[in-house]
């Protein structure tokens, strides 16, 4: 599929509704979401906010690299993956390997800003944890004064941070944009609120797409760190009490909700936690019900969680069907609505 630009406004993202209970399927615009959800229906968001998560540095020996950080432990404290030399023009897949570093290097950003390697992950030497020399406002003041969110290859101009946000971010806890949500204007969610549905949120630090690293690739999604807040278990406690639907905006509020619901037999509950769950079509949902997404290829890693909510052939009969309308793809791309009951079933001929 081709992808989108930043350029392009929230409010001209197609829809593609997919329901599985019917196994129709129809093409829309966003702006008409919420005729397809009914009053004490849940929607759930990630607020996580994009990081300036790309920063350029070099090692003691002058190599230059990129780290792009993975959202923070704590206010000194990344995980982070390291790439070689080269800008956004260079796909990541075709970026050199970066230079070895071991535990204990300092890489260094700018006269102020230098990081050290404090672990190394056995998965890959790329991957691992770095500690700053500066902590809590000094330190995000340089992350945001030379940082810059990770930029796409198929991009024609570099990205601003603010063409990678949400109009509902808070903290800054994700390497990349949760890109499902960028198409929710506040007239949409506006919407939602007079029909009656329930608008909730958690924090999920959505990890990068891709490394360039084929080991670490072939593992995404990494663990990512999340938190859900109390009122989002009630809402969504009290919708499910009622037969009503949970739908998550997005693959990361799903490995949220369903990491939260393992750890209490099936309910989701609030507080911090890491999801390290990897949802595929052999994962049954305990909490949502439906999935508002992107526009996923089948080599993404996202394409096998959608699986989850419907069933192989509807899920490359709707691929195709998206395809074939000249949908558009990655995170400035056309949405997805999976969701049982979201279409009546086709009248039957008399």
């Amino acid at each position: 599929m081709k992808p989108a630009t930043h350029e392009r406004a929230r409010d001209d993202t197609r829809l593609l509704i997919v329901d599985p209970r019917s196994g129709r399927m129809q093409a829309t615009t966003i702006a008409t979401l919420p005729e397809y959800l009914t009053q004490g229906d849940v929607v759930v968001m990630n607020d996580a906010a994009t990081l300036p998560a790309s920063l350029h540095a070099h090692t003691a020996r002058g190599e230059a690299l990129e780290i792009r950080l993975l959202g923070p432990d704590d206010d000194q404290l990344f995980p982070a993956v390291v790439l070689g030399a080269g800008d956004y023009h260079t796909r990541t897949e075709d970026r050199p390997p970066p230079p070895e570093l071991q535990v204990g290097a300092w890489l260094t950003l700018n006269d102020r800003t230098r990081a050290q390697v404090v672990e190394r992950a056995q998965l890959s030497p790329r991957l691992g944890r770095l500690r700053f020399n500066l902590v809590g406002r000094d330190l995000w003041r340089e992350l945001y004064a030379h940082g810059k969110p990770v930029q796409y290859a198929y991009q024609r101009e570099p990205l601003a941070l603010w063409s990678v946000q949400t109009i509902y971010a808070a903290r800054p806890w994700a390497a990349e944009m949760p890109s499902a949500g960028r198409p929710l204007s506040f007239a949409t969610l506006l919407e939602l609120k007079r029909r009656g549905v329930e608008l909730a949120t958690l924090t999920h630090a959505a990890s990068v797409s891709s490394t360039g690293d084929p080991a670490i690739d072939r593992a995404l999604p990494l663990p990512e760190r999340y938190e859900i807040p109390e009122p989002t278990v009630h809402a969504i406690n009290t919708a499910r009490a009622r037969g009503k639907r949970v739908v998550a905006v997005g693959t990361s509020v799903v490995r949220a909700l369903e990491s939260a619901a393992l750890r209490s037999g099936g309910r989701p509950v609030a507080g911090v936690g890491l999801s390290r769950l990897r949802i595929d079509p052999q994962h049954r949902p305990n909490v949502v019900d439906g999935l508002l997404t992107g526009v996923h290829s089948p080599e993404e890693s996202h394409y096998d969680l959608l699986g989850a909510f419907v069933d192989r052939a509807l899920l490359e009969r709707s691929s195709n069907h998206a395809r074939a309308l000249g949908f558009l793809s990655h995170e400035f791309g056309d949405a997805c609505l999976i969701l049982p009951g979201a279409l009546r079933p086709a009248a039957r001929a008399a």
